[in-house]
């Protein structure tokens, strides 16, 4: 097992999810665009995983294979022995429900609900959920309870989101460029929400994004270019957010 083929684990659970060759290929021919290019990875509960990589690198299309919203075109991916590659839709669509919860760069909020009522939507589908005021207070917004999306700031639309996402306490929880809208002061503030989650809940998390600096905070980091690992290492000791190096 190389460092770059397959990262090490940093000390946690059991594996949720283990990837041997996953490859993801969108066109034919000379046209076909390698986006992932046999990768080997397993990620364990409890872990805080940073990809790292520039736009093209393949950090999304890993994302969306592992959160079931793509398929991949080879390789093996399972998640806690379940065969996520060859799922059907039906099977696809209740692990999405059950298992995972997304956060991405733009919040997705419904501008006619309230922040309660935006989390509710999740609540009232979930097979386990938290109370919407339990899933607000954890990302620090129990005083927001009833703003609509336009009287919040964008920190605190994102918060929304990651509440959201975590109201139904997801094995899983997958944020791709949670910051990216954001300025440093704001995002700081997100990442110490989703930083929260994952102590407090052991919620396997996954952040993929550009910015390097994020890395600190993680138990271990994976570095992607041109659909490739090519990189990876535990943190010995995660930084805070309010120690990061912006």
């Amino acid at each position: 097992m190389t460092a770059t083929a397959s990262p090490a684990l940093s000390p946690g659970g059991e594996i949720v999810f283990q990837a041997r060759g996953l490859a993801k290929v969108y066109g034919d021919g000379e046209a076909a665009v390698h986006a992932l290019d046999g990768v080997d990875l397993e990620c364990a509960a409890g872990e805080f995983v940073v990809v790292l990589g520039a736009s093209g690198s393949g950090k999304s299309t890993l994302l969306n294979l592992l959160g079931g919203l793509d398929v991949p075109s080879s390789g093996s991916l399972l998640y806690r022995g379940w065969d996520l590659a060859h799922a059907d839709e039906a099977g696809l669509t209740q692990f999405r429900r059950d298992a995972v919860g997304f956060v991405f760069q733009f919040y997705n909020l419904i501008p006619s609900l309230t922040a309660r009522e935006n989390v509710a939507l999740i609540t009232e589908i979930a097979q386990n959920p938290m109370e919407p005021e339990d899933a607000l207070d954890l990302v620090g917004l129990s005083g927001r309870l009833d703003h609509f999306p336009a009287q919040l700031s964008g920190g605190e639309q994102q918060r929304v989101a990651i509440a959201r996402a975590i109201a139904k306490r997801p094995a899983v929880l997958m944020c791709d460029e949670p910051t990216g809208a954001l300025d440093v002061r704001t995002g700081i503030t997100v990442l110490d929400a989703i930083d929260r989650i994952n102590r407090e809940l052991g919620t396997l998390t996954l952040v993929i994004t550009h910015n390097a600096v994020i890395a600190d905070m993680a138990s271990r980091v994976i570095t992607l270019s041109d659909g490739k690992i090519t990189g990876a290492h535990v943190n010995q000791h995660r930084l805070p957010v309010g120690d990061l190096k912006w």
